[in-house]
């Protein structure tokens, strides 16, 4: 996944790790264009809609 969005690997390990959830849009942006899918579709899932809209 990293090879093909062009970020580094620590970014995407950086999505996986429970204790780091932190992630610029800049960096997904990127990712769905390795992915080949659009802002939208990454953000069209159940998990986004449970979340908390306040950050702490």
């Amino acid at each position: 996944m990293a090879n093909l969005s062009g970020v580094t690997l620590s970014t995407v390990y950086s999505m996986v790790d429970p204790r780091r959830r932190e992630i610029s849009i800049t960096a997904i942006k990127k990712l769905c264009d390795g992915l080949e899918i659009t802002l939208g579709e990454f953000f069209s899932s159940p998990e986004f809609d449970t979340l908390e809209q306040e950050i702490k």
